[in-house]
């Protein structure tokens, strides 16, 4: 498996909350919701994202951004016009799917959003690859995805959350595909080093098998090449040497199954790669500055009601 199907493979959205908005004259909503990655896209008309930090983005009609961290950010017809309504994480409804800002229900803008509302459903790895606001432009790729989520939202039936959760992902996985795959994402050296085989064997190699006490000569021995070949040609791509980056990427791994599951330290420990809850209470204070039992402490499960903003 590649890094990037890896990170995707964890998304799953948990209650994933939608919300449609018509907008007419100047119109102006200021996002509070405070969930970790929302996606949206104008149905109809053009807008501009004003995140918390940065340049206000443009969207237009078909693009989807997503937007990533819980700073409240606007969404508007202009960045000078000021927010005329604050919508929060009760403004998402799962049942009534539609709110109005303007002149009524026929106005000139129509914005569709789905909010994540767990951390848990999104590896740190992948948040952390992601600008605070990125747009993909329409290519119609995006349309059939678009029409089965509004389907969703206009109307009651069975399962429909479930629905709704695997629209999210999916329109999700497809907008970061298409992301990275763009010159101007400025995508993280261990998705840019795909590009090399050797390296990018070395990279599937320790994400399919990562508490497999890997040494660079494991490595280079399955990837066809010298020890310092492979450390060579890792460092340059990656940006980092082989070992430092499996450390970190065991780290990673621990941190999401510290909070999304009930696991002790010490099984969490042994399933990303140490021998025991000391060596990974260690490693995980020299990267994280914190243990293992704090960081589960500070960070609630997914379900928390503390994660629904």
């Amino acid at each position: 498996m590649d890094v990037l199907s890896e990170l995707l493979d964890g998304v799953r959205a948990r209650g994933a909350l939608f919300r449609r908005t018509t907008m007419s004259g100047p119109w102006s909503l200021r996002f509070a919701s405070g969930s970790p990655l929302t996606l949206a896209t104008m149905l109809r008309g053009r807008a501009w994202i004003v995140p918390a930090d940065g340049e206000p983005v443009p969207v237009g009609t078909g693009d989807i951004a997503v937007i990533r961290g819980r700073a409240p950010y606007t969404v508007a017809d202009d960045p000078a016009t000021p927010p005329q309504v604050v919508i929060n994480s009760a403004d998402y409804c799962a049942r009534s799917d539609e709110g109005e800002t303007g002149d009524g229900p026929d106005g000139s803008a129509l914005l569709l959003s789905g909010a994540y509302t767990g951390r848990g459903e999104i590896s740190e790895r992948l948040l952390h690859a992601l600008p605070e606001v990125l747009v993909v432009p329409d290519t119609g790729d995006h349309c059939p995805l678009l029409g089965l989520v509004v389907e969703e939202i206009l109307r009651d039936r069975p399962g429909q959350q479930v629905m709704r959760d695997r629209l999210l992902d999916l329109m999700l996985l497809s907008t970061l595909r298409t992301w990275f795959d763009r010159s101007e994402a400025h995508a993280p050296p261990w998705y840019r080093a795909m590009e090399d085989p050797v390296v990018a064997n070395a990279l599937r190699l320790l994400h399919d098998d990562p508490a497999r006490p890997w040494t660079v000569a494991d490595l280079a021995a399955e990837s066809g090449v010298s020890r310092a070949g492979l450390a060579r040609r890792f460092t340059a791509q990656v940006g980092e040497p082989p070992m430092t980056y499996l450390a970190s990427w065991r780290i990673d791994l621990a941190a999401d199954l510290l909070r999304e599951t009930k696991a002790t330290v010490g099984s969490i420990a042994r399933r990303v790669g140490y021998a025991n809850t000391f060596a990974l209470s260690v490693a995980f204070k020299r990267l994280r500055g914190i243990t293992p039992t704090q960081h589960r402490i500070t960070a609630p499960p997914p379900d928390s009601e503390n994660e629904r903003g």
